[in-house]
């Protein structure tokens, strides 16, 4: 398994995609830090990787307070070493209009979704560029390229993570630290089950995405093999995208 014993932090690892990144890091050998600012929801994780046989720790976070994301990546380096592989997957959303949006709305998504994720990778690539590598993907979403209303806050930070991404694979590239970013669509985190027909069918894929999906790209873009991949903004969404959608 190419990623035995790797040290992988995963932040909001709690549930949806960041649940399923991590499960499929401990399938494959990785140690896996389930980073989330909710101990029950990690828990959850825990007891699921431990399940199936693989090795994960909780470290409780907040990626809105600086102070956590220190905690974080010293408490990791101090238990395991090293980090070779973050996932800065940790995000909030809140859907308001414009004139409504309060600043302090704003400011609690912003520094989550977008600084939280510049203090993780900072603070990450400090200990990873000890050891001259390092792999770091950054979960941000198709309404970085696309909108509906009353997302602005949101989508601002979206789009944020997808410029901060190339910005920091060249500030990084001397430490031969690649990072990339991963733009999912609709990926369904619930009773996969109860979705209709139509919400598969509007997809070129004919099917609505999962956590797996995304998990699968972030075990490809982290192999050491595929190094070459860098500052990449990688859509996943099932065709939704490249879709010219006009009244009937």
């Amino acid at each position: 398994m190419i990623f035995k014993d790797k040290v992988v932090i995963v932040t909001g690892a709690g549930r949806g995609i960041g649940r399923g990144i991590s499960i499929a890091y401990a399938r494959h050998g990785a140690i896996v830090i389930l980073a989330d600012k909710t101990s029950e929801s990690a828990e959850e994780t825990f007891q699921l990787i431990k399940k199936a046989g693989g090795t994960s720790a909780i470290i409780s976070a907040d990626v809105s307070r600086p102070e956590d994301i220190t905690r974080l990546i010293s408490e990791t380096e101090e238990r395991f070493g090293t980090i070779d592989i973050l996932i800065n997957n940790a995000g909030i959303a809140e859907w308001k209009s414009p004139y409504e949006l309060e600043v302090d709305d704003w400011d609690r998504i912003i520094n989550t979704n977008l600084r939280g994720m510049f203090l993780c990778s900072r603070e990450a690539a400090k200990v990873m560029r000890k050891h001259k590598r390092g792999s770091i993907i950054n979960i941000s979403s198709t309404r970085a390229i696309m909108s509906e209303p009353d997302s602005e806050a949101y989508a601002a930070s979206k789009g944020g993570i997808a410029a901060l991404t190339h910005a920091l694979a060249a500030s990084f590239s001397p430490d031969n630290i690649q990072v990339n970013c991963i733009s999912p669509g609709w990926i369904e985190t619930g009773d996969y089950s109860n979705l209709r027909n139509i919400d598969h069918t509007q997809h070129f894929s004919q099917r609505v995405g999962t956590p797996d999906d995304i998990a699968r790209a972030c075990l490809y873009i982290t192999d050491e093999k595929n190094n070459f991949m860098n500052g990449t903004n990688l859509v996943i969404d099932g065709g939704m995208t490249k879709k010219m959608i006009y009244e009937p």
